[in-house]
């Protein structure tokens, strides 16, 4: 299992190559995540079995090297849907917050004096939606003179 206090140790470029962003990042990360993590402890619940810390890592790891789910399950100790559910959930606490958003893709194209160092592709898993099996949406056709 990843820990954030082996890597907090590092010079600051390798746990950039590492997490694919910079300490202070992280840190900022860090501070929305616990802050939401306190809201949501005070309403009661099972509590996570990954730090708060350990979740964030979690994320950048799943973005940074996109390994699949099941493979992240097995390093971290959690199951297949512990991981993609902690993924959504600090995805969405760190973009609510508005500290940690992407330029829009028209911003991309205009590109009024930002030096970008990277454009980035959403490649990641999606969830499939199957359509629910019930009795009247499905074609029942008799069965005549079948012996």
């Amino acid at each position: 299992m990843k820990n954030y206090e082996k890597l907090k140790e590092l010079k600051p470029e390798l746990f950039k190559r590492l997490t694919g962003v910079k300490p202070d990042t992280f840190k900022a990360m860090l501070i929305e995540c616990k802050t939401h993590h306190e809201k949501k402890k005070s309403k009661g619940g099972k509590p996570n079995k990954l730090s708060v810390s350990t979740q964030i890592l979690l994320m950048l790891e799943y973005y940074r090297e996109y390994r699949s789910m099941a493979h992240m399950a097995f390093d971290y100790e959690v199951s297949e849907s512990t991981v993609s559910r902690t993924i959504k959930e600090i995805e969405s606490v760190l973009l609510q917050s508005g500290k940690f958003s992407l330029p829009s893709k028209k911003a991309l194209y205009e590109n009024d004096g930002m030096d970008l160092e990277y454009i980035l592709i959403d490649a990641t898993e999606c969830p499939v939606e199957r359509p629910k099996k019930n009795r009247e949406s499905a074609t029942v056709g008799r069965k005549n003179n079948i012996r």
